[in-house]
């Protein structure tokens, strides 16, 4: 067995199709960029599965995986922690909720505080 199984090949899952017609449409997130003020952005505090350490999520984000990870740069400067961007999520390190609402909310981002 290899050891690159789950290594994406860019075929998105599609081997082989026997449809003389088909056409393999990709669904990469190359959507376009809201503006901030278009944005629904949820704060979350979360530590499940993260060893009882806490993490503050950022969801809803609705644009291109480039400026999502410019966000969570951004994000993970102004809070001085270490942090990431993945599956259109941004992780930062610790409760930073209060503080990422306001630097969002500062940006002009549509933002709300969301879970416990």
């Amino acid at each position: 067995m290899s050891k690159n199984k789950n290594k994406d090949t860019g075929g998105g899952g599609f081997v082989y199709s026997t449809n003389p017609d088909f056409t393999y449409d990709s669904d990469d997130n190359n959507q376009e960029t809201l503006p901030p003020n278009n944005q629904d952005i949820r704060v979350w505090r979360d530590s499940k599965s993260r060893a009882g350490k806490t993490a503050t999520l950022v969801k809803g984000f609705v644009g291109t995986d480039d400026d999502l990870k410019d966000l969570a740069k951004m994000l993970k400067n102004k809070c001085g922690v270490g942090g990431t961007s993945k599956d259109g999520e941004i992780i930062i390190q610790g409760d930073f909720r209060d503080k990422i609402h306001d630097i969002l909310k500062a940006a002009g981002y549509g933002v709300k505080k969301a879970g416990g």
